[in-house]
């Protein structure tokens, strides 16, 4: 338009002969005023044309800008995939065109099998490829109005919509699980994965996206604690599982600490002598709404709510406070969960709290369950070792699980082995693990280590370790108080009142 107008002006100054007398002098040339306007106007309008081209090319580099920032927007970069946002707007529409009466829309949650150890021992340009193979395998096996969805990291969604129920809906997870099975290839090298799938179903689950997608992560949830590639439905009691822990959580968070966990003793006793050695200390949590709850009920929350270190020190720090009134010659033993072998500053902290409570070093004994040792040798090495090295001693718990091994005996420096209670219990009744009890005990004593058997519940079975060569015993009383342990270590009392 600009180029026309400059055009049409040159023409009409032209015939107009808009200054007709009027003349100027550049270098004895003699030019009429219309020319000069002329070749100014000419001028210009290559000017405008050039800045016109340059705002082009402006503008379309604006837009294929706004392009990729859309697409990037609703797509995952990685593997191609419409990502979370994408993900949310289709089933936000799905919703709001509801299924057939014989039909529903389903939410699947899939997270990988394995992944992490793909990124922790061949890195994370491996671990990228694996998720684009998975990406390809994951669009192979659903149908093509199917949508399939990265979240993030190792978290895919597919939404299927107006499929034929709960069995069209096994049908694809089984079909995602079957082309997950084969293993990828990634980095030069083949690696084993599967998937936990957990499914919702609109509307019969929820008739929002929000609901949907929380009940398909619970379902997850539990689909993951099979440890292999399985699916599951959402389940109400599935819900109120996980209102009920998350509850509990935050009831621990405020109980640590403030005098409603209380610490108990069991007593350990040399067999042949009845000689009291020590006591392990075990934990309870009297509920304001639930009652008293054993640790096997809080334990687990403690260690995946992060909360493992506070409990510890909080429980550890109170029982070595008891065990000052015990004597040198009774030693107090204490569990400490695995997750503690991942954390480096656990033996500065045990030391600390020995030298708050001024208990000898000697009378502290840590037990830790062999199969966290077996998974982690080297972390128990690191943990464990520099404790030992200032006087505390090391116990292996639950010995004879499965796991026995003269290598790690050999490599992992402890004090004392503990039967596990399961082969203890079964002596009387079943000759194969009177067998493997006497192999363990044979095995504790030809290490010079001081062999316990935990869960002796009379008096028969103590006369039965005893005969095999075991030289304590634990389970022989109830579990005590503070105060019941220091009566019962009170000579006068001896073993009165304890029930065998």
């Amino acid at each position: 338009m600009i180029g026309v107008l400059v055009i049409a002006a040159l023409l009409a100054v032209w015939q107009l002969d808009v200054f007709p007398n009027e003349t100027m002098r550049v270098r004895e040339t003699v030019l009429e005023l219309d020319e000069v306007f002329a070749v100014c106007a000419l001028g210009f309008g290559l000017f405008a044309w050039t800045r016109m081209r340059a705002q082009g090319r402006e503008v379309r580099r604006r837009r294929a800008a706004e392009d990729e920032a859309r697409a990037l927007a609703f797509e995952d970069p990685l593997t191609g995939l419409p990502n979370r946002r994408q993900f949310d707007a289709a089933l936000k529409a799905a919703l709001a065109a509801p299924p057939g009466a014989d039909a529903v829309h389903a939410v699947l949650m899939l997270d990988l099998n394995g992944f992490k150890r793909i990124n922790d021992v061949h890195g994370h340009p491996v671990g990228d490829e694996a998720l684009f193979q998975t990406a390809l395998r994951l669009r192979r096996a659903v149908r093509d109005n199917d949508l399939v969805a990265r979240l993030g990291g190792d978290e895919f969604a597919v939404l299927a919509r107006h499929i034929a129920g709960a069995e069209a809906a096994t049908g694809l997870a089984l079909r995602i699980i079957e082309a997950l099975e084969p293993p990828v290839r990634a980095g030069g090298s083949e690696h084993q994965m599967g998937a936990g799938i957990g499914i919702a179903l609109a509307p019969l689950d929820g008739a929002d996206a929000e609901t949907l997608l929380r009940k398909a992560d619970v379902a997850l949830y539990r689909a993951k604690a099979e440890g292999v590639s399985a699916l599951r439905f959402f389940e109400e009691e599935m819900d109120q599982h996980i209102q009920e822990r998350d509850q509990l959580e935050r009831d621990l968070r405020a109980a640590i600490g403030s005098g409603a966990l209380e610490v108990l003793y069991q007593p350990c006793v040399e067999i042949r002598s009845g000689r009291l050695t020590g006591f392990e200390a075990a934990a309870q949590w009297r509920h304001p709404r639930l009652g008293v709850l054993d640790a096997w009920r809080f334990i687990p929350i403690a260690e995946t709510a992060g909360l493992i270190a506070r409990l510890t020190d909080d429980l550890l720090g109170r029982a070595c406070r008891d065990a000052t009134a015990w004597g040198p010659d009774v030693t107090l033993s204490f569990n400490i969960s695995p997750a503690q072998l991942k954390d480096r500053t656990f033996g500065l902290r045990v030391v600390r709290i020995l030298g708050d409570a001024g208990l000898s070093p000697s009378q502290l004994e840590l037990e830790i369950v062999e199969s966290a040792v077996v998974a982690d040798l080297e972390g128990a090495q690191g943990v464990l070792g520099a404790i030992r090295e200032t006087g505390v001693r090391i116990a292996l718990k639950d010995f004879g699980t499965g796991y026995s091994s003269l290598y790690h005996l050999r490599n992992f420096k402890i004090d004392r082995i503990k039967i596990d209670r399961s082969l203890v219990q079964a002596m009387g009744a079943n000759s194969q693990s009177a067998a493997i009890v006497r192999a363990l005990v044979g095995l504790g004593t030809g290490l010079g280590l001081t062999v316990a058997a935990e869960g002796v519940q009379d008096e028969h079975q103590q006369m039965l370790l005893a005969n095999e060569g075991c030289q304590e015993a634990q389970g022989v009383s109830r579990a005590l108080s503070a105060s019941g342990a220091m009566a019962l270590l009170n000579p006068a009392a001896g073993l009165r009142g304890v029930a065998l």
